[in-house]
């Protein structure tokens, strides 16, 4: 029976790992909300995998806060391990074992494996269970560990890159997997360096850099301060756009077949500059907001030069 979830299954708050000098983790927050995937990112070495080991309980932190279901990681990981399923970003199998004695073994120490849905997913991933696993590529260990967390009835899979290893048409049904599970009511933690399937995938995502945590919402909230480029070609130009708070990069060229306009627009510019735009019956209009990886950029970039710039003031 599955037991109810708090409002947010995950919360970790001001987060501090460290290992000798280095600082994997400093002051790193995360919360997780009940039925949402939530994606996790961030370049090499940001503080993912050490976050989820500290909330898989496999490390203590040195401060901060972190709960699971609203239990502690460290004192209460067999409680908290019996209701989620987690998937590493590279796994190691027993190579003596097959395929799917791998995956039996790692669905009883979750202990909730749906043996129908077992055999759907290794169908539906063409994992070839009876060969041994010593035999197995980088991508069919990948599935195994797959297969096996996601063949549970857990409240809560925590996803470390996931899909490592697995080849286009293998993640198009890893998405199609989350996406069931989703609509079930299960919640995800995926930490992902594949932005196209953070986009497809994520209700809310955390972007993380140097152990911290640099900016946290939907897609939306985070596209709320970046431009959006809009693109038009119409008979003729669009009045109130040269005066309009918001757009910058306003050009016209005129052509045969029109005026093509181009223009960048923030957020709260962007419905008024389209509304004038199709007052002028235009027979293109391409609003192109900011990608995921356009975001994580400039979220990266800017947590560089505040780094910099912190830096510089102590020297």
């Amino acid at each position: 029976m599955r037991q109810s979830l708090p409002p947010f299954p995950i919360q970790a708050r001001s987060l501090v790992k460290t290992f000798g000098a280095f600082r994997a983790l400093d002051q790193l927050d995360l919360t997780v909300q009940n039925g949402e995937v939530h994606g996790f990112l961030g370049p090499n070495g940001a503080g993912k995998s050490t976050t989820i080991r500290a909330l898989l309980g496999q490390l203590r932190l040195d401060s901060g806060t972190a709960d699971v279901f609203g239990l502690h990681p460290w004192k209460d990981s067999v409680e908290i391990h019996a209701r989620l399923a987690y998937v590493p970003g590279d796994t190691s199998l027993w190579p003596g074992l097959s395929g799917g004695e791998c995956i039996d073994v790692l669905g009883r120490f979750q202990g909730s494996m749906n043996a129908k849905r077992r055999d759907e997913l290794i169908e539906r991933f063409e994992l070839e269970p009876t060969k041994k696993a010593r035999t197995y590529s980088k991508g069919n260990r990948q599935k195994v560990a797959l297969i096996a967390a996601l063949s549970c009835d857990a409240e809560l899979y925590i996803l470390d890159e996931p899909t490592s290893g697995l080849d286009p048409l293998m993640e198009a049904i890893f998405q199609q997997v989350i996406e069931e599970l989703n609509h079930e009511g299960r919640t995800v933690l995926l930490s992902s360096h594949i932005l196209s399937e953070v986009e497809a995938l994520c209700d809310r995502i955390t972007i993380i850099r140097g152990g911290r945590t640099v900016s946290a919402g939907t897609l939306e909230e985070l596209r709320s301060g970046t431009l959006t480029r809009i693109e038009a070609v119409a008979p003729h130009r669009a009045s109130g756009l040269h005066n309009l708070p918001g757009v910058t990069e306003l050009e016209f060229d005129h052509r045969a077949r029109g005026v093509r306009t181009k223009l960048m627009a923030t957020h709260a510019a962007m419905p008024e500059a389209v509304r004038l735009i199709s007052e002028t019956s235009p027979s293109d209009l391409v609003v192109n907001p900011p990608s995921l990886e356009q975001l994580f950029l400039e979220h990266y970039q800017e947590s560089q030069t505040e780094s910099s710039t912190a830096t510089e003031e102590k020297l």
